[in-house]
């Protein structure tokens, strides 16, 4: 089982330059213009942030780069939502996410809570891939709702032929002493972890970070993709931000004797490694105070200048 990992598209409803001069769409068409020649891809898999102004228009592009990529290797494409992504217009373009080989909206099993939420299942390859929504209007952190994950028992009560592939935005994860990961990843990452340990999810993915990360959940593997947008320098000074330009993406193979591996993929872009946007302390504090849980915000104050 081989899976071309995207996250983190941040396109918008207008083409051409974003705030931070990156032109979006040309990211995303350079990482899968260089993902082209991969052998033996099963399915393209997107961990949200499709949109970054939640725009119907964003993700009509979306689904015409990433459903055409998917669509010509007769492959699925499967979008999840990211705290950037507005429910409505993904659901109006995008169903639940699932596409399959012809791309058409066909999950074999869904969910829908009244929170507008959305859930769902699609089998490839005898893999089980399975995402979440961990969508939280108006803020930058994640959670998964009770809802979903008794829903997600349900669906793991069952054993998938070669084990299940759980997929959202938000890590449950996080580099040690990064604040800002620290208040705007998963919120209830115990809750997930109670209801994974023990069934046969042989991998979560995530993005949301825009940076690779490896780590552990109940002893389920979880990788973190960078973004196709930016990538996160974490070379920068303790306690400010810095975003990179260049388009990113990954590969991950199930099923071999080393299982999972993860490789990370980066476009031959002539502005990598050009700085996108830095942002110091102050403002980085302010930015968790404004997007973070009110009572992380509440409790931590403006985040000092080191991490």
């Amino acid at each position: 089982m081989r899976i071309l990992h995207l996250s983190d598209t941040h396109l918008t409803r207008v083409p051409g330059l974003d705030g931070d001069g990156v032109d979006t769409r040309e990211s995303l068409r350079r990482i899968l213009h260089d993902c082209a020649e991969l052998p033996a891809l099963d399915a393209v898999v997107v961990t949200g942030d499709v949109a970054d102004d939640g725009s119907r228009e964003a993700y009509t592009d979306a689904l015409e780069l990433i459903g055409a990529f998917a669509m010509q290797r007769h492959i699925p494409a499967i979008f999840s939502t990211g705290n950037h992504d507005g429910r409505a217009a993904f659901t109006a373009v995008l169903g639940t996410g699932h596409l399959d080989a012809e791309g058409k909206d066909r999950p074999e099993n869904r969910l829908d809570t009244n929170d507008g939420a959305r859930a769902a299942v699609t089998t490839v390859a005898g893999y089980r891939i399975v995402t979440l929504d961990s969508l939280v209007p108006g803020r930058g952190y994640g959670q998964i709702s009770p809802a979903q994950l008794a829903w997600l028992r349900d669906v793991l009560a069952e054993p998938a032929p070669h084990g299940t592939v759980l997929a959202f935005h938000h890590p449950p994860v996080v580099v040690p002493g990064v604040a800002v990961q620290d208040a705007l990843g998963l919120r209830n990452g115990q809750d997930l972890a109670d209801a994974i340990g023990g069934t046969d999810v042989r991998i979560v993915l995530c993005g949301h970070f825009h940076l690779q990360i490896f780590g552990t959940l109940a002893g389920v593997p979880v990788w973190v993709t960078p973004g196709v947008v930016t990538r996160i320098d974490l070379t920068a000074s303790p306690g400010t931000e810095r975003a990179v330009k260049g388009a990113s993406a990954s590969l991950i193979d199930l099923g071999g004797p080393h299982s999972p591996v993860c490789h990370t993929l980066h476009a031959r872009d002539p502005h990598v490694g050009q700085t996108a946007y830095e942002v110091d302390a102050v403002e980085l504090g302010s930015i968790i105070a404004e997007l973070g849980p009110p009572a992380y915000s509440q409790s931590v104050g403006p985040i000092p200048s080191t991490h």
